[in-house]
């Protein structure tokens, strides 16, 4: 290759590079004011030029999130999880978006169920690479993403198989508030959920 070639590549990739930072800088900046739509056109811009950049993917999967683009959001943490298959905050946040999408009564119910479903693997996972295995806001949510899909199981039951897998699931969901209440018994929220899993259980046998 040519110097002249080669002198070129680098002008371009450091174009490339000064552009993606400036977008992030106000992407960032955006997201931190909590306009996380202008974040969004900022972020969409980085991931553009570098759509390998997880920090850039990060943001605006969280971006997405709060702008309540749940669908977005999804597909942009599954990529900052392709490239870091141990962030733990992208499998949270990339749960959450699903639990959203799964109460999305537009949705077909068996996407609706896929989405709930894949809320429970994500926030599994988490808990598996987290740096906290015992972090009870995973665990909090976890429950309640058992109980959101037990519930559903329970209201879409077309045979006792449906109907199994909605008890276990609410059996699940109490088991994890109980572990969260059990290293914080002050939290009557936490108490809360559980009787809310434990009345859909006595509602279902």
């Amino acid at each position: 290759m040519k110097l002249t070639a080669i002198v070129s590549l680098l002008l371009i990739s450091s174009i490339e590079s000064m552009a993606q930072s400036a977008y992030m800088k106000l992407g960032e900046q955006a997201l931190m004011d909590g306009n996380f739509k202008a974040a969004v056109k900022q972020l969409e811009k980085a991931c553009l030029v570098d759509s390998t950049n997880a920090n850039a993917q990060w943001m605006l999967g969280y971006s997405y999130y709060h702008s309540e683009n749940y669908k977005k959001s999804v597909t942009a943490y599954s990529k900052v999880i392709a490239i870091k298959p141990t962030d733990a905050s992208a499998y949270y946040y990339r749960a959450r978006a699903k639990s959203f999408l799964g109460k999305d009564s537009q949705l077909p119910a068996v996407e609706r169920e896929k989405h709930l479903i894949g809320a429970i693997h994500d926030l599994t996972k988490a808990i598996a690479v987290s740096p906290d295995p015992n972090d009870s806001k995973l665990y909090q949510n976890r429950g309640i993403a058992y109980r959101e899909y037990g519930i559903f199981k329970l209201q879409h039951a077309a045979q006792q198989q449906d109907k199994n897998r909605g008890i276990s699931s609410l059996k699940a969901s109490i088991n994890d508030l109980e572990k969260v209440l059990n290293s914080n018994p002050g939290r009557s929220d936490i108490s809360l959920l559980i009787d809310l899993s434990k009345e859909k259980l006595a509602s279902a046998r």
